[in-house]
């Protein structure tokens, strides 16, 4: 059960991979990871998703044919 939401009012991206209830958080930048009690990503979340979604993209057009790994901060 995958669900992708986008709040342009809070320009937050929400990536639901599961129904089960969250159990606690880690923050990594602008990326929120929700678990669930057996410690499985229930849902990511992406803040200031316009920006990180832009620099995602920016990102991989200007990489050169060939390149196995890209890296992105946020």
């Amino acid at each position: 059960m995958n669900k992708v939401t986008y709040d342009g009012v809070g320009d937050t991206l929400s990536i639901l991979l599961s129904k089960k209830q969250i159990a606690y958080a880690e923050e990594h930048g602008a990326v929120i990871v929700n678990y669930d009690a057996k410690g499985k990503p229930a849902e990511i979340e992406i803040l200031n998703a316009s920006k990180f979604m832009g620099d995602l993209l920016s990102t991989i057009i200007k990489a050169k044919a060939g390149e196995k790994q890209l890296e992105i901060t946020a």
